[in-house]
């Protein structure tokens, strides 16, 4: 039952749904979703360990860079997440696309 609470509460806040989104498109350094949301590292970085701790995001570590992706190995969270993204509008991301294309040019 506490993974399940974990898992829906780290699916309860607008920033961590939009790192989703952007997530779902392939993986990002941290430095992407920074530029990509407009808000502080930290912030961005807070977000990211509840996404982890959750077990619905995973990192891999390049040199000094953290790189994030949807981690889909456990099929529980892989649904879960498939589904909130469905019904995400892309509305939601559009803008934080738009930066993170500026950013990556």
């Amino acid at each position: 039952m506490d993974n399940v609470l974990v898992v829906l509460k780290a699916l309860s806040d607008e920033t961590r749904l939009r790192i989703l989104k952007l997530l779902e498109r392939g993986e990002l350094c941290v430095c992407d979703i920074v530029a990509a949301l407009g808000t502080a590292q930290p912030k961005v970085s807070f977000h990211l360990n509840a996404l982890k701790d959750a077990g619905l995001i995973r990192d891999r570590k390049e040199g000094r860079w953290i790189h994030y992706s949807l981690d889909g190995s456990d099929i529980f969270r892989r649904f879960i997440v498939l589904s909130v993204l469905e019904r995400t509008s892309d509305d939601m991301s559009s803008e934080d696309m738009k930066r993170l294309k500026e950013f990556m040019q």
